[in-house]
């Protein structure tokens, strides 16, 4: 393949069926995204069973049409890739299935990649210069994770959220408050006009747990403000009460982040998932990565949110480096970071 490696990746853990040819690890050739947000929005966030019936119909023209935009067929591929965990069990088996039936039929090899380490992946398309060892924060609606990528497929976990995921809050808070599904976008639009200062929400601290992160108590007491205020017959003021809880957020999200990359010794951090799409996020930590003197790497928004050319990006670092799924790879809806499929 003119010394190229190009792998068909697949993406279904969650609402989005997607489906990738990246080249070399960095270069996509395609990237195809179906969203399901607008099935979803009327419930107030992904109802399971409807993510894995659309998953069913949209995977084979998505794939067809992620080969089609690179110009190849199956059998110009390398090998195949999908997400098998974690997500959302029915979501995560139909892009197993398929990639299982797609690989085996093609006589290519399968690689199942691990979610969270897509999303890390995600900074080599645009910045192939990134290499290990760095430090990477991960923020989404199901994960908020602290690493250090020690090698390519090889990472140690130094902080976790210890309850909601970053991702989680923004969405439940911003339905308390009226702005609807999805709420991590609505929040930041919102934010553009508050004052970040107007209320304050404290940012949590975990006892013994330097790195770790705790969500729940901040998304109850903006439940509480949100009650108290309507209770009162006071009109909240939406763009003080987004920015005011992005801020807390954000800020420990940055001072965290920062604290470990001094006492690790990292000079590259990588930020990573939905919630790094972000804008405070990504101002807030490039201006601190700047002022101390790091290396600061963010995916383009569309890399952010869940794709499929992540998934090929971590994918190629599997397959050099031998890594090889076998046809009874399985959904793991809980697989955690560094765990390996059989």
């Amino acid at each position: 393949m003119n010394g190229h490696t190009d792998i068909l990746a697949i993406e279904t853990s969650c609402d989005e069926t997607a489906a990738a040819v990246v080249r070399d690890g960095h270069e996509v050739l395609s990237n195809i995204i179906f969203s399901q947000i607008d099935m979803h929005t009327i419930y107030g966030g992904v109802v399971p069973e409807l993510a894995s019936r659309a998953h069913i119909e949209k995977i084979n023209p998505v794939i067809e049409e992620a080969l089609r935009t690179a110009g190849m067929t199956l059998q110009d591929v390398d090998a195949v890739a999908v997400t098998y965990g974690p997500g959302l069990v029915g979501a995560l088996l139909v892009g197993v299935a398929e990639a299982k039936a797609v690989a085996f039929a093609a006589g290519k090899p399968l690689i199942g990649v691990n979610h969270i380490e897509g999303h890390i992946s995600a900074n080599y398309i645009e910045h192939p210069e990134l290499k290990p060892p760095y430090l990477g924060l991960v923020v989404s609606g199901g994960h908020t994770h602290l690493v250090i990528a020690e090698d390519w497929n090889k990472f140690r976990i130094l902080g976790r959220t210890v309850d909601d995921a970053a991702g989680e809050a923004f969405d439940k808070v911003a339905r308390a408050v009226g702005l609807g599904y999805p709420g991590g976008p609505k929040m930041d639009k919102a934010a553009k006009g508050g004052d970040p200062n107007a209320i304050h929400f404290t940012k949590a601290k975990v006892n013994g747990s330097e790195y770790d992160f705790s969500f729940s108590g901040l998304k109850s007491a903006c439940l509480n403000y949100i009650n108290t205020e309507r209770m009162a017959g006071r009109e909240i003021n939406i763009p003080d009460f987004a920015a005011s809880f992005e801020n807390s957020v954000v800020g420990v999200l940055v001072e965290h982040t920062i604290r470990a990359a001094k006492e690790h010794g990292m000079k590259d951090i990588a930020l990573a998932g939905g919630v790094a799409a972000n804008s405070e996020l990504r101002r807030q930590l490039a201006e601190a990565c700047e002022a101390n003197g790091f290396h600061f790497y963010v995916p383009s928004p569309i890399f952010c949110t869940d794709n499929a050319a992540m998934i090929g990006a971590a994918a190629y670092h599997e397959f050099k480096c031998g890594t090889r799924s076998g046809w009874n790879l399985n959904a793991v809806p809980d697989l955690k970071l560094g765990e390996r499929a059989s």
